[in-house]
């Protein structure tokens, strides 16, 4: 049978820098294809230039056919047309990629007026049609909605309708579910998995994360510093790797993981006690005032939570279900309206030095580094600014105090002069971790710090957090909505669902035996690898 798209040592470069080196796969029709590899393997720009989605300073060569038509040699009228059309494109970020200023019904008739007769109310009829195939809930009330008023996995959702919209051949999926939440992400798998039976749709599906790759895919191929190291059916490369590249991803997969925090009862007072929170934004409005309502968004309700010395306690549940906004109400960045924070037996909630204390007590790590850092400030001077600030040792002692902090979470000393747009997001998530530990914290707060990352940087991070509880005996609350993170890191586990908790519990037992539905939701959401197979040559 002839592949619908054959690809032939495909090579991609930026001047000296080799991006692909000789990449050859064929996608079958109804076929799907995994490509894995970190950050920086050439995944994306593979995918990429198999439309000529590059910027002029690449140059591409080799053969990519499409159904026997040569695309690297197409003239640009000819791409234009295959384009949408033929071979359709799902980006990374959907935030970045839809238009702020267009709405969504507008979106998705895009490629509809572009390559098709129909106009008017037909195309209405097959925008409304396309919302409802994604699974876009009561499609008719998002029509005029912008993006901004979606969530991710919406947003997500109307890049896979407009993508559809001209019934193309093949899906280019670029890393389509990261840093979604589980159940948003199973919904998007299930989804193609239903295009691809229901349709014939081709997949090119690009990931880190090989859970999700399984559940897509039939093929696999594996890519590291822009070479294709394995290739061949997914459970086999999944069960029996032949590359130590591939055997390295494997094992760095949460499933592959031993659960390595200590299973251990928690006693004594407190360190963090939080009762009854109540957190709401925006403002009363005068038929609040008339009616004695309160239309104001709850954040959190009732929100309580213990933490012991020593423990990790693990917040999951999807976005907007409140886990970002306690973390704050934590450290002092929300005020909740109601309620009571306790710090090691006294209230935290205080003013003078005793708050001063407790917010270097309390020390937050945000999501996205890249965006907590200072982008002009060197990493040396993003580290000292805290120990200076607080006066946290002599001057004279700072290069040394900030010398031994980037050693304790293994960042290189030549990289105190970079900035941060110069380091990979792995990089730059152990600065944060380094500035965060400079104020010598008791309690460490991090706030989904590994949902963007490669499953490799993933597992260091995760390791370098244990090693520095066990260093450093900190007691630390990880929010992630990635469970299987938190099987491996944390003691117990908090569940949250709209504002409220829903489920609360040791580890295992929240794991093994849920109590609600909704944690049984988020459990079996979980992408798992494939079992081993026997072992045998390829």
């Amino acid at each position: 049978m002839t592949a619908l798209l054959s690809v032939r040592d495909l090579t991609v470069k930026f001047g000296a820098l080799t991006a692909v080196s000789n990449v050859s796969f064929d996608l079958e029709r109804g076929g799907a294809l995994g490509i894995v590899g970190e950050s920086g393997s050439g995944k994306s720009v593979t995918c990429r230039a198999l439309v000529r989605l590059l910027p002029d300073t690449a140059r591409i060569s080799g053969s990519v056919r499409f159904d026997g038509q040569s695309i690297l040699d197409a003239s640009e009228s000819e791409l234009d047309g295959l384009r949408g059309k033929h071979i359709a494109m799902v980006f990374q970020s959907p935030a970045s990629h839809l238009d702020p200023l267009m709405r969504v019904g507008d979106q998705v008739a895009e490629s509809l007026r572009k390559h098709t007769d129909l106009s008017g109310t037909k195309i209405r009829q097959e925008v409304l049609r396309l919302l409802e195939l994604v699974r876009i809930p009561n499609p008719e009330n998002w029509l005029h909605a912008y993006p901004h008023q979606l969530s991710g996995g919406m947003k997500q959702r109307v890049m896979i309708a407009g993508a559809l919209a001209c019934q193309a051949d093949i899906l280019l999926a670029d890393e389509p579910t990261t840093a979604l939440d589980a159940t948003v992400q199973k919904r998007i798998l299930d989804l193609l998995n239903e295009l691809r039976r229901d349709h014939g749709l081709s997949i090119i599906f690009v990931s880190h994360d090989l859970g999700a790759v399984s559940a897509v895919c039939d093929d696999l191929i594996v890519m590291r510093r822009s070479e294709l190291v394995e290739a061949g059916p997914v459970a086999d490369v999944i069960g029996n790797p032949q590359h130590d590249y591939t055997r390295m991803l494997i094992a760095s997969h949460p499933d592959r993981q031993a659960i390595t925090t200590a299973r251990r009862g928690t006693s004594g007072t407190p360190l963090i006690e939080a009762r009854n929170l109540h957190v709401r934004f925006g403002n009363r409005t005068l038929s609040d005032l008339f009616t004695g309502g309160d239309s104001r968004f709850t954040a959190v309700r009732d929100g309580n939570l213990v933490v012991r010395p020593g423990e990790a306690l693990g917040i999951v549940g999807e976005s907007g279900s409140g886990k970002s906004t306690i973390a704050r109400a934590l450290v002092g960045l929300v005020q909740p309206v109601a309620g009571k924070i306790g710090f090691d037996g006294n209230a935290a909630q205080i003013t003078g030095a005793r708050r001063v204390g407790y917010l270097r007590d309390v020390q937050l790590i945000y999501q996205h580094p890249y965006e907590a850092l200072n982008p002009r400030m060197t990493i040396y001077n993003a580290i000292a600014e805290p120990l200076r600030r607080h006066r946290l040792c002599a001057p004279s002692d700072v290069p040394d105090q900030v010398a031994d902090l980037m050693a304790q979470v293994d960042l290189w000393p030549e990289l105190a002069s970079k900035i941060p747009g110069q380091l990979s997001g792995g990089q730059c998530q152990r600065v944060a971790i380094a500035r965060a530990l400079a104020m010598n914290p008791r309690v460490l707060i991090a706030d989904e710090i590994t949902s963007a990352l490669d499953v490799t940087l993933q597992a260091q991070i995760l390791d370098l957090l244990l090693r520095l509880q066990k260093e450093r005996g900190l007691t630390m609350i990880f929010i992630s909505h990635d469970l299987a993170v938190i099987r491996k890191l944390c003691h117990s586990v908090i569940v949250m669902r709209r504002g409220e908790i829903v489920e609360t519990g040791p580890t295992e037992q929240v794991f093994d035996t849920p109590e609600t539905d909704y944690t049984r939701d988020l459990i079996a959401a979980i992408p798992h690898l494939p079992e081993a197979v026997p072992m045998r040559s390829r």
